[in-house]
C-alpha cells in the first residue's frame, strides 16, 4: 500500500508539473500576441501616416479603409471556398458509404437464392465477388 501511495505523489507532482508549464507557456504565449499586435498597429499607423502625407488625410483614410474590407472579403471568400470542398468530400464519402451498405444488402438479400442453384452458385458467386472488388475499390479511388 505504501508503493502506491508513493507513486500517486509522484504522479501528482508531475501533474502539478504539467498545470505549472502550462500556465507558463499560456502567459509567455500571450504577451508575444499582444506584442505581435501592437507591431501590426504601428505598421498600419506608419502606412496611413506615409499615405496622407502624400494624399492627404482623408484619402489615405479611405485607402486604408477600402484595403482593409478587400482584405476582409479575401479572407471570407477562401472560408468559403473551403467550406464548400469540405462538404463536398463530406458528401462523396456519404455517397461512397451508402453505396457500399446498398451493395452489402443487396449480397445479403440474394444470398439465399445464389445457394439453391449450383450452376449460379459456380458462376455467379465470383462474379458478384469481383464486382463488388471493382465498385469499392472505384470509390475508394474517388475519395
Amino acid at each position: 500500500m505504501g508503493l502506491v501511495a508513493q507513486l500517486a505523489s509522484l504522479l501528482g507532482l508531475e501533474v502539478d508539473n504539467l498545470v505549472n508549464r502550462a500556465k507558463f507557456s499560456a502567459l509567455v504565449y500571450g504577451l508575444i500576441s499582444i506584442c505581435v499586435f501592437a507591431a501590426a498597429a504601428f505598421l498600419v499607423a506608419a502606412g496611413y501616416i506615409a499615405l496622407a502625407e502624400r494624399l492627404g488625410a482623408i484619402i489615405a483614410a479611405l485607402i486604408m479603409a477600402g484595403g482593409f474590407l478587400f482584405m476582409a472579403l479575401v479572407v471570407y471568400l477562401v472560408a468559403l471556398v473551403v467550406r464548400r470542398r469540405r462538404e463536398q468530400k463530406l458528401a462523396r464519402r456519404r455517397r461512397a458509404s451508402e453505396t457500399g451498405a446498398l451493395i452489402s444488402t443487396a449480397a445479403i438479400t440474394a444470398l439465399p437464392l445464389l445457394a439453391r442453384s449450383p450452376l449460379l452458385l459456380k458462376l455467379g458467386l465470383p462474379a458478384a465477388a469481383l464486382a463488388v472488388f471493382a465498385l469499392l475499390h472505384e470509390s475508394k479511388d474517388d475519395a
